[in-house]
């Protein structure tokens, strides 16, 4: 599906990938509607993609918390008053939480799951209908790729990914009859203000373990996702490491599992020597 002159709907988008996508889809012509939490974000947000593509249509934003389905249905009713119905919708807003499992409390598994899974579907739940009726339109979610593999000190955040990667899954051949395509995205570590907030509560054993996919700028994935976008592709996997784990992850997790507890043994040891 091309974006000039269709309604891209992102949650997610006063900063990190959900910015650089807003950014990157109002440049190819898309009408914007942008939701985030933080409503002086949200406005530097909007203000960005006007200043980076100045004949953009009017760029809209809305704040609201996506783990409040009362809120999602408000954002987008109001984002379809302004541009029509949402033709492009990008769940993009997520938090993270790393630490070990014991010191987590459960209010935080709550809290991701409330935000990454239940944020994501209230808003496909609200514009699947319309899509339907019209026969075309695109979701996209974006999961991690700690979706595909748990990773340790992700015990709050993975299952929340896991779960977008089976409601795609699932949602992918339901859908396609009716005209609208599925794509899920699986980034790597992103430079985004997100990582800078979960490095400050991260174990050195996961550290250890996310070091060796290297760092992704948000404009990367952004691109590569919207690529997926404009062809229809249900997958994304940005670098070549998360593609090969999302191909063969079921043949190699033993071994995986076995790498991972030796890179995780490794750094407790490095860590607690340096106490």
């Amino acid at each position: 599906m091309e974006l000039r002159n269709q309604h891209v709907f992102i949650t997610g988008g006063s900063s990190g990938i959900g910015l650089s996508l807003a950014r990157q889809a109002a440049a190819a012509g898309a009408r914007l509607s942008l939701v985030g939490r933080d409503p002086a974000k949200l406005a530097t947000a909007a203000a960005a993609v006007r200043a980076n593509t100045p004949t953009t249509p009017e760029v809209v934003v809305f704040p609201a918390d996506v783990s409040s389905e009362s809120a999602v249905l408000a954002a987008l009713q109001a984002a379809e008053a302004v541009h029509g119905p949402v033709d492009i919708l990008i769940t993009s807003a997520g938090v993270a939480r790393p630490g070990y499992f014991e010191e987590i409390p459960v209010s935080v598994f709550e809290r991701t799951m409330a935000v990454n899974y239940f944020g994501t579907l209230y808003a496909i739940k609200a514009v699947v209908p319309g899509m339907r009726a019209r026969g075309r339109g695109a979701v996209v979610l974006v999961s991690s790729g700690a979706g595909l593999v748990g990773l340790f000190g992700y015990t709050p955040y993975a299952p929340s990914k896991f779960a977008l990667r089976g409601l795609a899954e699932a949602l992918r051949g339901e859908l396609k009859p009716a005209g609208i395509a599925v794509t899920i995205v699986y980034p790597p570590d992103t430079d985004t203000p997100q990582l800078v907030e979960e490095n400050l509560t991260k174990p050195p054993e996961t550290k250890a373990l996310t070091a060796g996919g290297g760092l992704w700028t948000a404009d990367a994935v952004a691109r590569v996702t919207l690529d997926a976008v404009r062809c229809g592709r249900f997958s994304v996997t940005p670098g070549f490491q998360l593609t090969v784990l999302s191909w063969l992850h079921s043949l190699i997790a033993p071994v995986l599992h076995w790498s991972f507890d030796r890179v995780a043994t490794r750094a407790r040891r490095e860590a607690d020597s340096q106490r």
